[in-house]
């Protein structure tokens, strides 16, 4: 039985439809093309797992949605329908699950190639100017203040931690994405993190220079 990625893409469409956190859509597909990119680059096996669980990775993410559970039972049965085997659904099973970032602190390593250019491919995503972007919309829709000098960023050492941590968007970047180059695990992965990284420091840096100007004062 083939596999029916056009069936995931309309269920992976509806569940993020109206998603105003960056984690919408055109994050999923931007992510599936990316590792798809990165997969032929690398010389992976099963394309179909990586194809689906790029889709898939944020269905069930635990920020996005107050049922995990629930999710995680939706995305097993949509595999099944779609006509995933037994080892290729747990194999999209393991890499959305161990996709997401932790943590300053917490190492999240993926098993296998297949897992590894998803991881790489999410954590590229949230770099360069998509990525800051995406970091301010995900802290404008949860109520969170661009930035204050007040509250200094947490590299955070365990999940619970990171997760409850509702600092301002600008802290994000030093208690995440400027942490994602060094963790990029494939070679072609790390290659297209360097100028995204770039812009980030830059970015940072106008910021805070564009914050404490006396330009306008006086």
């Amino acid at each position: 039985m083939a596999v029916n990625i056009g069936k995931l893409e309309s269920f992976v469409r509806n569940h993020m439809q109206g998603d105003a956190s960056g984690h919408d859509w055109f994050h999923a597909d931007r992510v599936r093309k990316t590792a798809c990119g990165l997969a032929r680059s690398e010389g992976c096996q099963d394309l179909d797992v990586v194809i689906v669980a790029a889709l898939l990775h944020d269905v069930a993410d635990r920020k996005l949605h107050p049922d995990p559970t629930a999710a995680k039972q939706e995305i097993r049965a949509i595999l099944v329908e779609s006509g995933f085997n037994a080892t290729q659904l747990e194999h999209v099973m393991e890499i959305t699950e161990g996709v997401s970032y932790r943590g300053a602190g917490v190492r999240t390593p993926m098993r296998t190639l297949e897992g590894q250019v998803v991881q790489d491919a999410d954590r590229l995503d949230a770099m360069g100017a998509i990525g800051i972007a995406r970091c301010f919309a995900y802290g404008g829709r949860k109520g969170r203040p661009m930035y204050d000098p007040s509250r200094p960023p947490v590299l955070h050492s365990d999940a619970e931690s990171y997760h409850g941590d509702d600092g301002p968007s600008l802290n994000h970047f030093f208690e995440k994405l400027l942490l994602l180059r060094d963790r990029m695990q494939t070679g072609s992965a790390k290659k297209a993190a360097t100028q995204r990284h770039r812009f980030l420091e830059d970015f940072v840096r106008e910021f805070l220079s564009e914050w404490d100007s006396q330009d306008l004062q006086g």
